[in-house]
C-alpha cells in the first residue's frame, strides 16, 4: 500500500508539474512581443536601420524603415555605423526555430539585426575619456543595422586598425572566436601543428592566420574552390575534402580547430597526438540546417566521451570583452591578420547579404555598408 500510494503523489506530482510548465509556457509564448507597434515621439531625430518584427525568411521579415535615433548617456558612445559583418547565427536570429528561447518566443525582442560594427565616433557622453567625436572605431553590439548606436565606453568598442576601411574592419570580432578558441581553449604553442576545420569561413581563415601568428605548422582543410584562399591566408597545407579524407592521413595534430564537427570522435581521435586538444568551435554553416541538431548532439557526446581519455574534445564559448578587440587591432596593424572579406552588400540588399549566408557555404566573410 505504501509503494501505491508513493507512486500515485509521484505522477500526480509529475502531472502537476507538466501542466504548470505548459502554463508557463504558454503566457510567456503570447506575452512575448516587441517594440514594433512604438510610434516614434513628435520631434525625435530619426534614422534609418533594417527591423524585422516577425520570425521568417530574409525576403519577408527584413524591412527597411526610420526609427528614433539613440542618444548616448553619461557612460556611451554614439557611432555613425559605416559597415556591419554578418555572423553564422545571425540567420538562425531570423528563422526563429530552437533560437526562439533565447530571442523571444513569439516575436524577436530585438528588432535591429546585426552586432559586428565599425563606424565614427559623433558624440560621446561626459564620463566617456577612451574616444572622442571623429575617432574610427569598431566592435559589437546588438542592434548594429542601424546608421547609429550606442556603445558602453567599457563594452566591445576600440580603436580601428588604420590599415583597414571599415568593412575589413566590422569583420574583425569574428576573430574573436578564433583567437579565444586556439589561444585559451586549444593553448596552441608555437612549433605545434594544427589542423583546421573549415577553413575558408569566416572564422576559418581568421584562424588560420591567427594559427601561423602563433607560430604554429597550420593544416587547413576546405572545398576545391576554396584551396587558393587558404594558402593565400599562410597554410603550410591545405587538404581537399572533396578528394581526401583528413582522418585517414598519417599526419598527428597537436590541436584540431573544428568548425565543422562533420567526423566522428574516433576519427578525430585518431590524429590527434597523445595529450592532444579538439576545439570544438562550431558546427558548419550558418543558421538552422538539416546537420545541426546532429552536429550539436556530436559535440556533447565527443566532449563527454573525452574525459576518459588522453585526447580532449573541448566546448567553447566566446567571450566577446575589449581587451581582445585591442590584440586583434595589434595584430590587424601588425600585418599578422588581415580580413578576408569577399562580398559587400549596401544596406538596400541585407535580405540579399542573409539569403548568401544562409547558403551555408560563405567564403570568408561578408558586410554590409551603411552610407
Amino acid at each position: 500500500m505504501k509503494i501505491k500510494r508513493i507512486i500515485k503523489w509521484t505522477a500526480r506530482a509529475l502531472l502537476f508539474a507538466l501542466i504548470l510548465a505548459f502554463l508557463c509556457g504558454f503566457i510567456a509564448y503570447w506575452t512575448s512581443t516587441n517594440d514594433c507597434g512604438r510610434t516614434i515621439p513628435a520631434g525625435a531625430e530619426r534614422m534609418k536601420a533594417i527591423k524585422y518584427c516577425e520570425y521568417g525568411s530574409p525576403d519577408d521579415v527584413l524591412k527597411l524603415e526610420q526609427v528614433e535615433k539613440p542618444v548616448p548617456n553619461d557612460d556611451q558612445v554614439l557611432v555613425r555605423v559605416r559597415a556591419v559583418s554578418l555572423r553564422f547565427y545571425d540567420g538562425g536570429m531570423l528563422e526563429g526555430g530552437i533560437g526562439r528561447l533565447i530571442f523571444g518566443l513569439r516575436k524577436p525582442k530585438n528588432t535591429i539585426p546585426g552586432s559586428d560594427f565599425a563606424g565614427t565616433v559623433e558624440a560621446v557622453g561626459r564620463n566617456v575619456t577612451e574616444f572622442k567625436p571623429g575617432d574610427e572605431v569598431f566592435g559589437v553590439r546588438a542592434g548594429a543595422l542601424a546608421e547609429y548606436i550606442c556603445v558602453r565606453q567599457a563594452g566591445a568598442i576600440a580603436l580601428k586598425p588604420a590599415n583597414t576601411n571599415f568593412e575589413q574592419a566590422a569583420s574583425i570580432p569574428t576573430a574573436l572566436v578564433s583567437l579565444q578558441g586556439l589561444r585559451d581553449t586549444g593553448r596552441l604553442q608555437k612549433g605545434q601543428k594544427v589542423l583546421i576545420n573549415g577553413a575558408s569561413g569566416g572564422v576559418g581563415t581568421f584562424a588560420v592566420q591567427i594559427a601561423k601568428a602563433f607560430g604554429a605548422e597550420v593544416t587547413g582543410v576546405c572545398s576545391t574552390k576554396n584551396l587558393d584562399l587558404v594558402r593565400s591566408l599562410g597554410a603550410d597545407h591545405v587538404i581537399d575534402y572533396t578528394k581526401e579524407d583528413f582522418t585517414k592521413g598519417e599526419a598527428r595534430y597537436d590541436v584540431i580547430y573544428d568548425l565543422v564537427n562533420n567526423r566522428s570522435f574516433a576519427e578525430r581521435r585518431r590524429i590527434l597526438k597523445p595529450g592532444g586538444i579538439c576545439v570544438l568551435a562550431g558546427i558548419g554553416g550558418s543558421g538552422m540546417h538539416k546537420d545541426t541538431l546532429s552536429n550539436l548532439a556530436g559535440e556533447l557526446t565527443a566532449s563527454l566521451r573525452s574525459k576518459f581519455g588522453n585526447e580532449k574534445f573541448v566546448l567553447f564559448g566566446v567571450d566577446i570583452n575589449k581587451k581582445d578587440l585591442g590584440v586583434l587591432r595589434d595584430l590587424t596593424e601588425s600585418g599578422k591578420v588581415l580580413p578576408a572579406l569577399t562580398k559587400t552588400y549596401p544596406l538596400t540588399e541585407t535580405a540579399a547579404a542573409y539569403n548568401y549566408l544562409e547558403t551555408g557555404h560563405v567564403q570568408g566573410k561578408i558586410a554590409i555598408t551603411i552610407e
